[in-house]
């Protein structure tokens, strides 16, 4: 049921009316992370991914090229497949040893793309990158239902592989890769990781997976289209095809992140596997629920005055935890 707009006012106020300290980031109460009308429109879509609403939101906050102190390699060829391809942004006036941050774009496994001509999207996150010292590298897969499980986690292993060995001789480190991935992105970020058997770089090649809005755990509830599209409609084969025992026994470094505005399964699978990481011996993962956003606002926001998941991301490449 639609709330009604009385009802909205009510929970936007309640909303808003947070301190600002513990929405985190550089919010302050003179100066929030996000404008009451920003904060408003967005409660009003809802629990859902609703991308054009959203992209028209965030589009006017978010640089036009060309970039002003940004080198951009653009469609870089990782591997044999039509969409494997990568974009590379680095600083213009290069420097050497910078850690790298490769970012997985979502689009429920059977659509989507590292970038549309006119868009600002996801070109903002490897702004942000560069910006944050790291070398930016924007990556596409192959789809479903053309190519289903274990594909994304497959290609993603060819990128991983492709940084580790050019990724020097364009100022990143290859010692400090981070794999960023986001919704469906997320989830071929954590089958990368919680399947060893898949990697091309011994130990899997990164310095931490920083997981946004994934699914981690196919058993634990009623799986959706597309993820019948990508992982079969045969429920014999999803706990081996799930990332959570994989992820609890990783030794790569882990964040992950939901929405507080995402649609319920994405938090309910956020919980999940907060609870379960805080289970093993290494401890807990790196765990962050983003106040006010949405399934797509989350990642639009990046490289704007919202600073909240971005912070977090400095912070864990920082520590390595």
């Amino acid at each position: 049921m639609k709330p009604t707009t009385s009802a909205l006012a009510v929970i936007l106020a309640v909303f808003l009316a947070v301190p600002a300290a513990i929405w985190a980031g550089k919010a302050t109460a003179q100066q929030p992370a996000m404008s009451e009308d920003l904060a408003w429109k967005l409660l009003e879509l809802g629990r859902v991914i609703d991308v054009p609403k959203t992209a028209a939101l965030y589009a006017p906050m978010q640089q036009k090229e060309p970039y002003q102190g940004v080198k951009t390699e653009r469609d870089v060829k990782y591997g044999p497949a039509d969409r494997n391809l990568l974009d590379v942004f680095t600083p213009e006036n290069n420097s050497s040893a910078r850690p790298v941050l490769i970012f997985i774009h979502g689009g429920g496994f059977v659509a989507g793309n590292k970038r549309n001509p006119g868009s600002p999207f996801y070109d903002n996150i490897m702004l942000w990158a560069v910006k944050s010292g790291f070398v930016g590298v924007n990556a596409t897969y192959r789809l479903a239902p053309q190519f289903v499980w274990p594909a994304g986690a497959e290609d993603l292993a060819s990128v991983v592989q492709w940084v580790t060995e050019k990724i020097g001789e364009r100022g990143g480190d290859p010692a400090k890769i981070f794999l960023m991935g986001q919704s469906a992105g997320a989830v071929h970020v954590a089958n990368y990781v919680s399947h060893p058997e898949l990697h091309k770089v011994k130990g899997g090649g990164l310095a931490g997976a920083i997981m946004v809005s994934g699914i981690y755990d196919l058993t634990a509830s009623p799986v959706g289209d597309a993820e019948i599209t990508y992982f079969g409609s045969d429920p014999s084969h999803y706990a081996e095809r799930s990332s959570l025992r994989g992820l609890l026994e990783t030794k790569i470094p882990l964040m992950a992140t939901a929405a507080e505005l995402d649609p319920p399964r994405f938090v309910e699978q956020y919980e999940l596997l907060k609870q379960a990481t805080c289970k093993r011996a290494s401890g807990c993962a790196r765990t962050f629920m983003l106040p006010q956003h949405s399934h797509i606002s989350e990642v639009y926001a990046i490289n704007t005055s919202d600073t909240r998941l971005t912070d977090e991301i400095a912070e864990f490449v920082k520590t390595g935890k």
